[in-house]
């Protein structure tokens, strides 16, 4: 007998994560979206299938807090999406050359880009663990491919994009053994027309910048025409696979 189908999307203050909500809450009986800012426009909607919950995915102990509350209310998750990364914020932009690294800035792309993404994957593994069909997708970007790498600059977000590339490819293996009907990706969503694009979509053609509908739409046709042979994989939005 198959569990309800229940949703995690985190990250889904703002954006494509918002978007997946919309999008998703008519296909489930119950989707958890979580939030850091307490304003966010989420946390105003009224629908008895959503519920909202507190995280930093820099911080465990607020994913293992909000993990638990999920246990102790659903058996089981069908959907689990990951929209949170980092491009820009504040003064902290990309680098364009050697001259502008420093290690703070280093370390906050992987915090939350690769570490944080790679402990949701740690922590949600109990709530994968049935006999439906699940996913476990993560919001990467091409930009995090080696072999697509012609134009260097953006080392610590390609760089950190990289890292979640390869945390993904090896959870997916130890999956297989532990939840061996959930299917882990990575997505390239296009570059979608949200806070963390906008300062760089002056050089992409009008029919290159997706709204944040026309993303999710996409991504979700990508998800649904998943195999389980297609787990550890990274996938563009138009169904393509990726190079690492």
């Amino acid at each position: 007998m198959q569990n309800s189908p229940a949703a995690l999307i985190v990250g889904a203050s703002q954006g494509i994560g918002l978007e997946f909500v919309r999008q998703l809450l008519p296909r489930v009986d119950r989707l958890y979206a979580t939030y850091r800012n307490p304003q966010a426009e989420i946390c105003t909607w009224d629908d008895p299938r959503l519920r909202c919950l507190p995280l930093d995915i820099t911080q465990e102990s607020q994913m293992a807090a909000a993990i638990a509350t999920i246990q102790s209310e659903t058996p089981a998750l069908h959907w689990v999406i990951n929209c949170v990364g980092i491009l820009h914020e504040g003064t902290m932009q990309p680098e364009k050359s050697l001259r502008h690294l420093n290690a703070e800035q280093l370390l906050r792309y992987f915090q939350i880009n690769s570490i944080g993404a790679a402990l949701l994957m740690k922590q949600v593994q109990p709530l994968l663990k049935h006999g439906d069909r699940a996913i476990l997708a993560t919001l990467s970007a091409k930009i995090g491919s080696i072999g697509d790498n012609q134009l260097g600059g953006w080392y610590g977000y390609r760089a950190s994009k990289a890292a979640l590339n390869m945390l993904m490819r090896t959870a997916a293996i130890e999956y297989r053994r532990t939840c061996p009907r959930a299917i882990l990706v990575n997505l390239h969503p296009g570059t979608t027309d949200t806070q963390l694009s906008r300062p760089f979509q002056r050089n992409v053609p009008p029919e290159k910048l997706f709204g944040c509908d026309r993303t999710v739409h996409q991504l979700l046709q990508v998800l649904d025409q998943l195999q389980e042979s297609d787990s550890g994989e990274f996938f563009s939005w138009d169904g393509s696979r990726l190079p690492w």
